[in-house]
């Protein structure tokens, strides 16, 4: 399916659900009743706790073959995919998720990026540096979405398409040296080139989204009390005050 069917049907909260180490203080069932999205191998959380994500997104092309038992749970307790082209050519006949193929936003030339002739999608305004023009936020996944080396990224770009103002980072940590919370003894682990993206491609990609993107429509919070990402781009905040939140904002 093209992104544009889902673009707009959902508002209020979602989780964002991460594999870093944190997230295994997240209570995720006193949250079920939220939407969730989840990425590569977090989908474990969903498996354990029988819970189905609203959304699944893969962007690294290795992971179905370095983890196959958790992307073959992701295909199984998905209610929709996020995956590449090639990954929706084989995909098992029983799939019931809902499928949109990922594809990267076309890159800028000089005069797109100075004059922002496609406004859905959010460009660096360092327009005369060539790498800075691969850098940007797409609120219409329709047109591609951009890559910041982080599948959080594309995810918090899912999350604006879809309509929901309020979004939650779980295990969003971004240490490599810690690693993610599925990688047990014995299981194979999965390369991971968080440190050689994150002040290249990852801290500015949320820097522009705090600084162009986020607002009063949408709000994005951070629940990894270890996060490398800065409490200036990201707010910290705890599953306390999401709750309190909430609460005051059903009451």
């Amino acid at each position: 399916m093209d992104f544009s069917a889902c673009r707009g049907i959902a508002k209020g909260p979602v989780f964002i659900v991460a594999s870093g180490a944190s997230s295994k203080h997240f209570p995720l069932l006193r949250f079920a009743d939220i939407p969730m999205i989840t990425l590569n191998g977090a989908i474990s959380m969903f498996h354990d706790n029988d819970v189905s994500p609203y959304f699944y997104v893969c962007t690294d092309t290795g992971f179905p073959r370095q983890q196959p038992d958790l992307y073959a749970h992701a295909l199984r307790l998905s209610q929709r995919l996020a995956i590449w082209p090639h990954e929706v050519e084989t995909l098992p006949a029983a799939t019931g998720a809902e499928v949109y193929q990922l594809n990267k936003a076309p890159r800028s030339n000089f005069y797109q990026a100075a004059f922002n002739t496609q406004p859905e999608l959010v460009r660096s305004r360092a327009f005369w540096d060539s790498r800075s023009r691969t850098l940007g936020f797409s609120k219409d996944l329709s047109q591609g979405y951009f890559d910041a080396r982080t599948v959080a990224y594309a995810a918090l770009q899912i999350a604006y398409h879809l309509g929901f103002n309020q979004v939650f980072l779980v295990g969003v940590d971004l240490d490599q040296s810690v690693g993610r919370f599925y990688e047990t003894p014995g299981r194979a682990v999965s390369p991971c080139g968080l440190d050689d993206a994150y002040e290249r491609r990852i801290l500015p990609s949320l820097k522009l989204m705090a600084d162009r993107v986020v607002g009063e429509h949408f709000a994005v919070y951070n629940l990894s009390p270890t996060s490398r990402i800065p409490d200036s781009v990201i707010p910290k905040i705890s599953v306390n005050e999401v709750e309190a939140m909430m609460f005051s904002c059903s009451a």
